[in-house]
């Protein structure tokens, strides 16, 4: 290629702006290399010529061998395919090839390094990110390899407003194009914009055109685009302008002349559709080896894709199962751990008085701990050691045969009990035997099985899934048990902890041990109480409800399920105040008595009932534990035991003495 080589694409024309120093009809030429390096701007209003205009150039380009691509947007220029070999490709099965992003570099190597024409059809893609994107992957492409091969190639780029707009705002596409009208030259690279709508075009690219070609235009802000540049005269003149017909402003020479541009040779794809049938031509098809090389990067796309997609596939199943097996796991941990607990609460921990062990819960320890008996039950009676202890309870006989005929296991540590626990479990059972060991006449012994039992019905209540369940099964328990009974269970629920004698003085009954212990059986047998050491025994209602619902009930609930628990045995004047509250805290009760009143009527009974068993002796043991308990210098002066049961004490101890 010579730089005086030349393409043959209009005639002079008549008429204002014609060139006055050739006649009308004479061949206008244009330069191959400044079309082909140079920046042009093709403009004109729908049906005035400009796409014939720049399918002429084309052809003759093509016809001398020189490369171009066409960014198609309409999908008009498929028509050069009647004469040329050219490769078609977009997103329409028409096309030669369906290419995406991925193809970029590979549709710059063919136009540059094997001189193969493109037309690069964006029309055909729904969404228009995807046909940015690929436009700005193969301009980004022709742009770098431009700077090492310095070969002149054209761009030729449709609707040019819609990627580098006047008004709004430019993406990365738009900017990449400005880019190649700027410096595109120097590397060989050329480009021509072509719109209807001058005025919405970025001036910045027009004001950089080597050549620009301005057809008929009739709405005011376009025409005055062409007055600011050309001139008023040709401002009024570009609106009668015939078909075909432009103005041609060139750099090169420094003209502006009215020209008629040929008719294109090739199929006319872009022309408005007539009454005559459409007929499309025979269209030449491009080597297939370069369709295989494109089809290449198709096929490993597509395998990429399907394999991410059953990758994906594979990945979210993967995740639901993990999801699943997570649930499960978390379902399992919860049931689990509520099986446990419920268990040790009401099974392991109920029978561990009867192995040595201490038998409470852990809100039980904590309420004892805070109340001083845990530090009592710590410490040995009268500064003695456990084995002392242990030796006593051996020479009393405290390991003789049990109330049903077993063998009683001998006082063992165990968990939270000691030697002296084990005594007053066998204080107990030999004060339910009576004196000649026969069984209490109306009531059974407890064993394991019963504790079972009981625990095994509570957890069926527990099962039902709701409150009113929990609350009948222990109402049920207090209902069961007899008058006597039920009252000795309101002492413990006003003193918090206590002694059988006590209580069964503070319901109503005598202060012998026998009869005491025997009211106070049941209420050990339904568990409502649980026993804290050194013959004493503690309220155990609230705790069963906690362990009920393994410790997920919050206070508030406790307390009001307790309250409704409780209205089975507790008069409504004894409502109104906590299980654990101290005298202080009771004030006036609804019937104008106070807390206070009742547990001196209780003590004034157990003075007297202490006094008589006093003088025979009978509650000596008894009246030793609770001395002990209250005259320990370890311990604090508060004490659980109630007022009766401190009279009941020094009586015993008065008796001894």
């Amino acid at each position: 290629m010579t730089e005086q080589e030349t393409i043959h694409v209009a005639d002079v024309s008549e008429g204002i702006g014609g060139d006055a120093t050739a006649d009308p009809g004479s061949p206008v030429e244009l330069p191959v290399v400044d079309v082909l390096t140079g920046r042009s701007f093709i403009t004109g209003k729908s049906g005035s010529g400009k796409s014939n205009t720049a399918s002429v150039v084309i052809e003759n380009l093509l016809d001398n061998g020189f490369p171009v691509m066409i960014v198609d947007t309409d999908g008009e220029y498929y028509g050069l395919k009647e004469e040329y070999e050219i490769l078609h490709a977009g997103a329409d099965d028409e096309c030669d090839i369906v290419v995406s992003p991925e193809h970029a570099e590979k549709l710059a190597n063919l136009a540059l390094e094997q001189n193969v024409p493109i037309i690069l059809d964006v029309s055909g893609y729904l969404e228009e990110d995807t046909a940015n994107e690929l436009l700005l992957e193969v301009v980004k492409q022709l742009f770098a390899k431009e700077k090492r091969l310095k070969k002149p190639f054209l761009l030729v780029v449709e609707e040019c407003h819609e990627y580098i707009p006047e008004g709004g705002g430019m993406d990365e596409t738009g900017k990449m194009l400005i880019k190649v009208g700027k410096r595109g030259r120097k590397h060989g690279l050329g480009i021509v914009g072509i719109s209807q709508r001058p005025a919405d075009v970025k001036k910045d690219f027009i004001t950089q055109c080597d050549w620009l070609c301005w057809h008929r235009l009739t709405w005011d802000n376009d025409t005055k685009v062409v007055g600011r540049i050309l001139g008023s005269k040709y401002a009024s003149a570009v609106e009668d302008l015939g078909d075909g017909e432009a103005f041609l402003m060139t750099d090169w020479d420094e003209s502006i002349r009215r020209i008629q541009f040929h008719r294109k040779e090739t199929f006319d794809a872009g022309a408005t559709p007539g009454l005559d049938d459409f007929e499309r031509p025979e269209l030449k098809s491009v080597s297939s080896d370069l369709v295989g090389e494109l089809q290449s990067i198709s096929d490993e796309k597509a395998r990429r894709e399907s394999e991410l997609a059953d990758l994906r596939q594979e990945l979210e199943k993967k995740d639901q199962r993990i999801r699943e097996l997570e649930r499960e796991l978390e379902e399992a941990r919860d049931l689990s751990s509520m099986a446990d607990q419920f268990a040790q609460a009401l099974l392991g921990k109920a029978e561990a008085p009867y192995r040595g062990g201490s038998g409470r819960s852990a809100a039980a320890e904590k309420r004892l701990d805070q109340s001083g008996l845990g530090e009592y039950d710590e410490e040995p009676i009268g500064g003695e050691t456990t084995e002392t202890t242990e030796s006593a309870a051996v020479e009393t006989g405290e390991e003789a045969t049990g109330t049903a005929g077993e063998e009683t296991p001998s006082a063992e540590v165990d968990g939270g009990g000691d030697g002296t626990d084990r005594a007053a479990e066998s204080r107990e059972e030999h004060a339910e035997a009576g004196d000649d060991g026969a069984p209490a006449a109306d009531v059974d012994p407890v064993t394991r099985s019963d504790v079972a039992e009981g625990a095994l019905r509570f957890d069926d209540a527990i099962e039902l899934g709701t409150r009113e369940a929990v609350i009948d099964e222990l109402r049920g328990r207090i209902e069961s048990l007899p008058e006597l009974s039920r009252g000795m269970l309101r002492h413990y629920r006003r003193e918090g902890v206590s002694d059988p004698v006590a209580a069964h003085i503070d319901a109503g009954g005598d202060g012998d041990a026998g009869h005491a212990y025997s009211r106070h059986r049941p209420i050990r047998k339904a568990g409502l109480i649980r026993h804290a050491g050194r013959g004493h025994y503690a309220y155990a209602v609230p705790d069963l409800i906690r362990e009920a619902y393994a410790d997920r009930l919050d206070e508030p609930a406790v307390r009001e399920t307790v309250r409704e628990v409780e209205t089975a045995f507790v008069p409504p004047g004894e409502r109104s105040y906590p299980p654990d509250a101290t005298p202080e805290d009771l004030g006036e009760r609804d019937d104008g008595s106070t807390g206070d009143g009742d547990r001196s009527a209780g003590t004034d009974r157990g003075d007297e009932t202490a006094r008589i068993d006093g003088e025979d002796g009978s509650l000596a043991g008894i009246g030793e534990a609770a001395s002990d308990a209250e005259g320990s210098t370890d311990r604090p002066a508060e004490s659980n035991l109630s007022e009766a049961a401190r009279r009941l004490a020094e009586r015993g101890r008065s008796g001894d003495e």
